[in-house]
C-alpha cells in the first residue's frame, strides 16, 4: 500500500480514470466531487463537496479536512491530486463576473486551500501535490480567457508551492491536451469530420485517452519521480510544438 491519495473532481472522465489508476497500483483512494459517488468507486472512499463553496468557508474546509482524515483510516495521506475544474466558455464580454470569479475560485484558490488544509499530513509523509493543468495555460484559443487564465495561474502555483514547501513536499503539474472523455466525445457526436480535424492537429495523430493521463499521474505521484518538482509535464501529443500559420 502506497498511502492515501485525495482526488478532486473524481466524477469526470479524467477523474474516474485517476481513481481507477491509483487504486490499481495500491493506493487508498479518496475521491471528491459535487455529485454522488461514481458508479465504479467500489472499495474507494468518497466525500461529496462543492469546492466553490468550500473555498469561501473556512469552517466548512475544516469539516471537510476532518472527513478526509477519517476516510484515510490507517493510510497516511501522501498525495493530493487537484483535478477538479470549471470551464466557462465565451468571449470576455460575454462572461459574467461570477463566471470569471468561479473559474479562479475552483481552479486556483481551491487547490491552494486544499494544499494548506492537508499540509501537516503531506509534510509528514513526504507527499506530492499534483495539479492537473492544461495546454491552455501555454497556448489557447478564442473564448477560453477565463479558463486559460486560471490554468496559467495553477501552473504558477505549482512552481511557487515547490519552492515554498520543498524539500518535504513536491509539487508538479500534469497538463493534458484534448482527452477522449465521455463529455468530449459526446460533443463530437455526428461530427466525425470535426473530430478528425482535432486529432490531426496533434502530431501523434490522435487525442489522449483518460487512462494514459492516469498512468502519468500515478508515476508523478510515486517515488520513481522523486527528483521532479516545480515542473510541468505536458501530455500534449506534440500539439504545443506545432505552428498553425496559414500555408
Amino acid at each position: 500500500m502506497r498511502g492515501a491519495v485525495l482526488i478532486t473532481g473524481c466524477n469526470g472522465g479524467i477523474g474516474q480514470a485517476l481513481m481507477s489508476g491509483f487504486a490499481q497500483t495500491g493506493w487508498h483512494v479518496i475521491g471528491t466531487d459535487k455529485a454522488s459517488a461514481p458508479a465504479d468507486s467500489d472499495g474507494m472512499a468518497y466525500v461529496s463537496v462543492d469546492l466553490g463553496e468550500l473555498a469561501n468557508d473556512p469552517a466548512a474546509m475544516e469539516r471537510f479536512a476532518e472527513e478526509v482524515r477519517q476516510a484515510c483510516g490507517a493510510h497516511p495521506l501522501a498525495a493530493l491530486v487537484n483535478n477538479a475544474a470549471v470551464q466557462h466558455i465565451g468571449r470576455l464580454d460575454s462572461l459574467s463576473p461570477s463566471q470569471i470569479l468561479d473559474s479562479l475560485t475552483v481552479n486556483v484558490a481551491a487547490p491552494l486551500l486544499l494544499a494548506r488544509a492537508f499540509l501537516p499530513e503531506l509534510e509528514k509523509n513526504s507527499g506530492v501535490i499534483l495539479n492537473i493543468g492544461s495546454v491552455h495555460a501555454q497556448s489557447t484559443k478564442p473564448e477560453f480567457a477565463a479558463y486559460a487564465t486560471s490554468k496559467a495561474a495553477l501552473h504558477g502555483a505549482t512552481r511557487a508551492l515547490a519552492v515554498d514547501l520543498g524539500p518535504n513536499v513536491r509539487a508538479i503539474t500534469l497538463a493534458p491536451a484534448a482527452t477522449a472523455t465521455e463529455m468530449l466525445m459526446a460533443g463530437f457526436e455526428g461530427k466525425s469530420e470535426a473530430f478528425e480535424e482535432l486529432e490531426a492537429c496533434h502530431p501523434v495523430g490522435r487525442i489522449a485517452l483518460p487512462e494514459e493521463i492516469a498512468k502519468l499521474a500515478v508515476y508523478l505521484a510515486s517515488s520513481e519521480s522523486a527528483f521532479l518538482s516545480g515542473t510541468t509535464v505536458y501530455a500534449d501529443g506534440g500539439v504545443l510544438s506545432r505552428l498553425h500559420d496559414p500555408v
